[in-house]
């Protein structure tokens, strides 16, 4: 399923041969972004479920605290996110890793302002929400899209990833507020979520409503969807989880985001047909 459609939208790097230099000085490369296909929904939803579990295991069961996991997991996350800008071409394997990376920095952003700093969970969603918004104006200003069909260039990157820093973000802590305020408990608030990303689905495919939007709006809505199967699975039975903890939950789902990724990776399955192509003629 996907909510993107193919785009040409006429600025620098969206048209012209992979690898060669355009007039006006931007590197063209292939699209950085896999096709948005079922595969890359799961894996983002498993993603995001590692980024609970993983953020907590750390912080709680490995007694590492808020900053020390924070400190770690950004410098990981900033040595792939060197690798990932190198390359000149999507790469299932390391695009993947820097999502699972991003998704625990995201998760730890927010938890350290409520914890921490003692940031209210209202703020911290205005905050990240506005955010969000800010990245994706000057984005478009400077770009002419949002596509994730035209990550081709070294500046459409850049943006791509700060956005999907701030979708974890402001879904941590929009998922945050609407548990706390609402008490539904982890599989209903799961239930909830993935009927939000369902009405999404829906207004796009009935009702014509922005490819780009639905992607990003549903994008969003599976950081919370991921957290709260996440928190169902690895919570304690008296706290309303099945009591799995967060060492088997979270081997469990990157286990099966490894298999997935070493499929897509000998595969090709979410790399469109004309990258395929440009690709195996160098």
């Amino acid at each position: 399923m996907s909510y993107e459609t193919t785009e040409t939208d006429g600025t620098p790097g969206a048209q012209g041969r992979p690898g060669v230099p355009d007039p006006t000085g931007h590197r063209l490369r292939w699209n950085k972004v896999p096709e948005v296909t079922a595969y890359f929904w799961i894996i983002k939803v498993l993603c995001t479920t590692v980024g609970e579990t993983a953020a907590d295991l750390l912080n709680e069961n490995m007694g590492m605290g808020l900053t020390g996991v924070s400190l770690l997991m950004s410098e990981l996350l900033a040595v792939v996110l060197v690798v990932q800008f190198r390359t000149t071409a999507y790469r299932a394997g390391v695009y993947w890793l820097a999502v699972a990376l991003i998704s625990v920095v995201g998760t730890l952003i927010s938890d350290n302002l409520t914890d921490n700093l003692g940031v209210p969970l209202e703020t911290s969603t205005a905050v990240f929400a506005v955010a969000l918004a800010v990245t994706f104006l000057v984005w478009y200003r400077r770009e002419g899209t949002l596509s994730i069909h035209s990550v081709d260039t070294l500046a459409r990157e850049a943006y791509y990833w700060l956005a999907v820093l701030f979708t974890f973000a402001l879904g941590t802590a929009a998922g945050d507020l609407v548990a706390e305020r609402m008490a539904l408990g982890y599989w209903v608030s799961a239930v909830l979520f993935a009927l939000a990303i369902a009405a999404v689905a829906v207004a796009h495919f009935a009702l014509g409503l922005n490819a780009v939007l639905s992607f990003w709006i549903a994008y969003v809505l599976t950081r919370p969807l991921g957290a709260s199967v996440g928190d169902y699975l690895s919570q304690p039975t008296g706290d309303g989880g099945l009591g799995f903890g967060t060492v088997v939950t979270s081997v469990l789902f990157l286990a099966v985001i490894l298999g997935l990724v070493v499929h897509l990776s000998i595969t090709r399955r979410d790399v469109s047909g004309a990258d395929r192509a440009a690709l195996r003629s160098g």
